[in-house]
């Protein structure tokens, strides 16, 4: 309720009565990760500082919009200032994304979803695979794990896109994670090019040469749909168990909060219940999906 001598609603008085109302802040910083893949950095300006506008879990989402144009879901990272946002170009609303520069005023609200079980997993090998822009919800259970070193059993990393000029996160890919020491990173296209010395291939089939032990290990794994389908066979052939294999779905989510229906698949709405979901989890899910 707003207080009876308040002569206007404040920003918080607003999201209590409407949820739905993003709060507003600006892009302090874009990289081009890809001809068709950007990297946002928003904040918001309180007390005259720029700071996150609010915490993310691995594996959570944000839901941005642009005045006029329109909203849409997509995987978060936060930082000490900012949030972080990859985005590819595929519409309307990422199209005019793509176009703005630092300075630009967005709306942005969340966090929504379940996150990445990085309680649940501790202690295990953690087997990442990604697909095309994929790898930017991977990469926050990446980045978790990294950041929890002593946690987690090995890390491997397997990782493919169209081209290598697809390839995105190139910096943590062949720098960062390489660094690392303990930490094996694969990395694979589907068409290589004269300048391209590492394999080529599609996931599933690479996944398969390279045979990671299913013992004590977790795959978390989001692409391309067609990706996911011939790599969870794999999954199964190597003997990764259902429980032991997480994805994301992150289609069909609108509102972000349960309410209009867009993401349920059952009784389950995948921006509540989701976006993360075990394959054992999915198999007791209504065929609609």
């Amino acid at each position: 309720m707003i207080a009876a001598n308040q002569t206007s609603a404040t920003t918080a008085d607003i999201k209590r009565i409407n949820p739905l109302v993003p709060m507003k802040a600006k892009v302090t910083k874009i990289i081009e990760e890809t001809p068709d893949v950007k990297t946002f950095y928003i904040s918001k300006e309180e007390n005259g500082q720029m700071v996150v506008p609010f915490h993310t879990e691995p594996g959570q989402l944000a839901m941005l919009s642009l005045p006029g144009v329109g909203e849409a879901m997509f995987s978060a990272t936060d930082a000490p200032d900012h949030l972080q946002l990859s985005i590819k170009k595929v519409g309307m609303l990422t199209n005019e994304l793509h176009e703005i520069v630092p300075g630009q005023t967005v709306g942005i609200r969340g966090p929504y979803g379940n996150g990445f079980p990085m309680e649940r997993i501790k202690g295990k090998n953690v087997l990442f695979i990604g697909g095309g822009i994929g790898l930017a919800p991977v990469r926050t259970a990446v980045r978790y794990c990294v950041d929890h070193r002593d946690d987690y059993g090995k890390l491997h990393l397997i990782y493919g896109s169209r081209s290598p000029a697809d390839l995105v996160f190139q910096y943590d890919l062949f720098e960062t994670w390489p660094a690392l020491g303990d930490f094996k990173v694969s990395v694979t296209v589907d068409r290589g090019d004269d300048s391209w010395k590492g394999n080529v291939g599609f996931v599933p089939a690479y996944l398969e040469e390279l045979k990671p032990d299913p013992d004590n290990s977790v795959c978390i794994i989001c692409g391309p749909p067609i990706m996911i389908k011939f790599t969870l066979g794999i999954l199964d052939k190597l003997g990764f168990t259902a429980e032991n294999v997480i994805t994301t779905l992150e289609m069909r989510m609108k509102c972000g909060i349960g309410k209009c229906g867009r993401c349920n698949i059952g009784s389950c709405f995948v921006c509540l219940d989701g976006p993360v979901f075990s394959l054992a989890e999915m198999k007791k899910m209504p065929n609609e999906y």
